[in-house]
């Protein structure tokens, strides 16, 4: 491995080579993994299918687009970046995504599942249309073609000419166990001996069967298709236009390559089928290949996560709603191919027939839960807040249009840390709140998630959306009372500045009050339990006192909380002093969650100072409009 930093470097080893330069890729992302986190299992299923793809094609020229791109560590490391890898994830270290700012090797910036098809079809047919010479490939996972955007892509790359290969990378797993028709369909493919004994054979026997007649060549063509559906595997994905070619084992170099070249030298679309396992070489990850999806740093000999394991928001969602459903029959729960993510893991045991997970298929699961709804249901769509953008005209058109009683329950909301631009979620508060009908909360602490939960299910009538961040919160920041709808907490008193503050940004809020305390400051703070509807009074009332109004939140300044709170003030034609804490006009690149608030001056500290001169200043300009 020590010789290998190019593709090129890997067209020059024979089999054997090969081989021992696969186990020693595995060795060293279970090592490198197990330090920074990330990953894991879907890197090591697809060791010799990325080494194969780098032989076969000519890299860079030739484009790889890898689907979600949680797959790709190995393709960075073989594409000059492996004495890199120790900062994979971290702050302006290596991207754990394909990303084209980073390699000339990376063709498209991917994070969301379902996209390469589509993105592959666009390269192949501008290269086409400038006359270019090069092999584009799509690698897509079975759990991203559950995806519906992915079948748009089949639908309209199967009729093109242009020349394209689909290779789909069947391990039986998205992040937890695949679900749903496509995936029976494939298992199918996957498990029968016949098909592979007589795939290669079938087309030549048919061609072979002599035909005499106009109407005997009719029939005889109606035979062949009969035939071929019976026996030949892919037939699914021939009717859409593709070339089938598989399944071929996915961990055999040999047999890899040879199908690729062929594929490479196709013309039309092409779908290669290959069969890896994910998680393979590391016993743990072979075992939980879900667990080691996407694994915090730990210990190689036991694969247990090092970093202590305490509940975080997704846990006390899943115990809450299985609370819920035990009074209330009627409650549904869905998700999106993330039952474990979620928190649904407990909730899908106790109640398996009232528990739906959809695949890869946000759009789906929001109409879905709206048609649950319409009949006298209510479901609770737990989803990443960044996921849930896939699904925004579902939100508007289906649910909210109709004013259907459908419960969000946002997780991942706010910054997500190592995952980066395409996961973090700030920008759910900014394409909801302008929703009419929908309904806004974000809790400080557990109690008032499971508060809200409760009020979301039982109590509120029409769409509603609880958003909570990323892992752990405290349990309880005070005492508060029974939720009613739009209602706002004075949590303290002061007469210098007023803070309206949402979610975990409360107890930020909560901090820096202390801090101005004990410069001799006092501030209002008010916890918003809703962002929408807004507690228009209580903050009006509280500027007017204190002629200073600070927002803090975990979204985007652009269209979020603080702008509804200054849309309110303005209105009502009051003139203050204001200042909005969020994420700025721009993509948040990865990184911990803990350096990532400092970088944007969210923490306490930062934002206390910043109030501080805030308020200072405008004691100046107060001063000399009375001089």
């Amino acid at each position: 491995m020590d010789s290998i930093n190019f593709p090129d470097d890997i067209k020059k080893l024979n089999l054997e080579q090969l081989k021992q330069l696969a186990g020693e890729i595995r060795s060293f992302l279970i090592e490198k993994v197990s330090k920074t986190g990330g990953h894991l299992a879907s890197n090591l299923g697809v060791v010799e299918l990325t080494l194969a793809l780098h032989r076969v094609f000519n890299t860079p020229e030739d484009k790889i687009i890898w689907d979600v791109g949680h797959q790709c560590y190995v393709h960075k490391i073989i594409t000059g970046r492996k004495d890199r890898f120790d900062t994979i994830r971290k702050l302006g270290g290596l991207s754990g995504f394909p990303k084209s700012a980073e390699s000339e090797y990376d063709a498209f910036n991917t994070g969301h599942s379902s996209t390469s098809i589509s993105a592959a079809l666009g390269i192949a047919k501008a290269r086409d249309l400038r006359k270019e010479k090069y092999s584009v490939v799509a690698v897509i996972g079975d759990g991203a073609l559950t995806g519906g955007m992915a079948f748009e892509a089949l639908n309209d790359a199967g009729r093109s000419p242009n020349n394209l290969i689909v290779v789909l990378n069947d391990n039986e797993m998205s992040i937890s166990k695949n679900v749903g028709g496509l995936s029976v369909y494939l298992s199918k493919i996957r498990t029968e001996p016949f098909y592979f004994k007589v795939k290669e054979d079938i087309d030549i026997i048919l061609n072979k069967i002599p035909a005499i007649g106009k109407s005997a060549v009719k029939a005889l063509g109606r035979v062949k298709g009969t035939i071929k559906y019976m026996i030949m595997p892919g037939i699914v994905f021939e009717e859409l236009g593709f070339k089938y070619l598989g399944p071929i084992d996915g961990h055999n170099i040999a047999e890899l390559e040879n199908v690729l070249t062929r594929a490479k030298n196709t013309k039309g679309p092409v779908l290669v089928h290959v069969c890896t396992q994910k998680g393979r070489g590391y016993t743990y990850a072979e075992k939980n290949p879900a667990v080691f999806h996407g694994i915090s740093p730990f210990e190689v000999e036991t694969g247990e996560v090092i970093a202590n394991k305490v509940p975080g928001y997704s846990d006390v969602f899943g115990s809450e709603i299985v609370r819920i459903a035990e009074k209330e029959e009627r409650v549904v729960a869905l998700t999106a191919a993330m039952p474990h993510g979620t928190g649904l893991i407990k909730f899908s045991k106790r109640f398996p027939e009232r528990f739906f997970d959809v695949g890869i298929a946000e759009q789906h699961a929001v109409t879905f839960g709206a048609g649950l709804a319409k009949n006298g249901m209510i479901p609770v769509i737990a989803l990443y807040s960044s996921f849930l953008q896939r699904a925004y005209d579902q939100v508007v058109h289906d649910v909210a249009l109709q004013n259907l009683h459908v419960v969000f329950a946002i997780d991942r909301a706010g910054i997500v840390g190592e995952d980066g631009e395409t996961h973090q979620g700030i920008y759910d508060i900014s394409f909801l709140r302008h929703i009419p009908n929908m309904t806004i909360l974000a809790p400080c602490d557990y109690n008032e998630l499971a508060k809200m939960l409760e009020y979301a299910v039982l109590e509120h009538s029409g769409p509603i959306a609880i958003r909570y961040p990323r892992g752990a919160g405290p349990e309880k920041l005070f005492d508060t009372p029974d939720i009613k709808l739009g209602q706002s907490l004075l949590i303290s008193e002061g007469n210098d500045v007023t803070i309206a503050a949402v979610g975990n940004k409360v107890e930020v809020a909560m901090k820096v009050a202390e801090k101005l305390k004990e410069t001799g400051l006092s501030a209002d703070v008010i916890y918003c339990r809703f962002i929408k509807p807004l507690d228009s009074n209580t903050i009006i009332n509280s500027v007017l006192k204190t002629k200073r109004l600070v927002t803090i939140e975990d979204n985007t300044v652009e269209g979020g909380f603080g702008s509804r709170v200054l849309e309110t003030i303005n209105q009502k034609g009051i003139n203050v002093t204001t200042r909005m804490f969020g994420y700025p006009d721009a993509f948040i690149p990865h990184g911990s969650i803990k350096e990532l608030v400092h970088m944007y001056r969210l923490d306490p500290d930062s934002i206390f100072n910043d109030v501080l001169k805030l308020i200072n200043k405008s004691k100046v300009k107060e001063f000399r409009a009375i001089r």
